[in-house]
């Protein structure tokens, strides 16, 4: 287990400097135009010039690649061009947002999906029927369209929840509960859609499989054939497909915050695209590339725990 640990760790460092070296390629190649946009359009030639000097845009790309990449190993990923805050400073401040929210609907998700996709599974017939249509139809709508609709319902219909805005948990934790619930349940529809299906499958496959019939002429009662043996079997397929919707929902975070005015990485993220805050997107990319490399590795090890298998491969 030790040697698999290192061996995925190896690997996403090494993904993570890739993402990291085309990132910046891409986006400090093309960042002189900037430099123009932040003294203004009318200004004189060496007064741009003197700016791109002052970003160090003036210099190799790969000089100002291993400068920032020296930086980078050391927690600083720079200062934003625009606001002069340092980049490590502004994800700090709107990591918690996202990760709120992300990891609320990761636990909405796994619940709901594995309760969904096991009763669809045991029980057949009209429940599993009426299961696959829904899981059909919230799979198709795109979550902004979700995010509207529950905007529309729950905030300016019934004045229920909050329609917008975001409450700090150190402020008021019925108030931060209350903005982040309609946000984590856009999120949470789309992948409870998909993990439901993913568990109704592994299970139907392992329910038909000859111990799971001996368990049952033992004299097993059914619920515990399923919960405790039929589920954890059908749970390596379903975990693979969470970690994808976690991965997911990290990025549909970015419209989700926009609808609903919270203001994490996503929100951030399209501030900084827009205005062409190079060293803030840059932070983005690898604050991002970086939770992608927890969540495989993260599943990767459930995986191992929950079948002998994957350990021994």
């Amino acid at each position: 287990m030790t040697s698999f640990i290192f061996r995925r760790l190896l690997s996403g460092v090494l993904t993570l400097v890739t993402i990291s070296v085309f990132g910046f390629v891409l986006l400090y190649s093309g960042a002189h135009d900037i430099a123009r946009r932040l003294v203004g359009n009318t200004a004189a030639p060496e007064i741009v010039a003197r700016k791109e000097a002052e970003l160090g845009l003036d210099r190799p790309l790969i000089e100002q690649f291993v400068e920032w990449a020296t930086g980078a190993i050391s927690g600083d990923l720079g200062r934003s061009w625009f606001s002069g805050q340092y980049v490590v400073d502004a994800l700090a401040a709107r990591l918690p947002v996202t990760l709120s929210l992300t990891l609320g609907a990761t636990v909405l998700t796994l619940i709901a999906g594995i309760m969904i996709g096991v009763i669809a599974a045991s029980k057949r017939g009209v429940a599993d029927r009426v299961t696959q249509v829904i899981s059909f139809v919230v799979s198709a709508v795109p979550g902004f369209l979700i995010a509207l609709f529950l905007v529309y319902l729950f905030g300016l219909t019934l004045h229920w929840l909050p329609a917008t805005g975001y409450i700090p948990i150190e402020k008021s934790f019925t108030g931060w509960l209350s903005t982040i619930t309609l946000p984590i349940v856009a999120l949470a529809l789309g992948a409870t859609a998909s993990v439901a299906q993913q568990v109704r499958g592994a299970m139907i496959d392992t329910l038909r499989l000859d111990y799971v019939r001996t368990l049952r002429s033992r004299g097993l009662p059914y619920n515990r054939v399923v919960y405790r043996h039929v589920l954890r079997n059908a749970a390596g397929p379903a975990l693979s497909i969470l970690g994808l919707q976690i991965i997911v929902m990290f990025g549909g975070a970015v419209v989700i915050e926009q609808v609903f005015s919270a203001p994490g990485v996503g929100q951030a993220a399209v501030a900084a695209t827009i205005q062409g805050d190079v060293p803030l997107v840059m932070g983005i990319i690898v604050a991002t590339g970086l939770f992608v490399l927890i969540i495989n590795l993260v599943i990767d090890l459930i995986q191992g725990l929950l079948n002998p298998k994957v350990r021994v491969s």
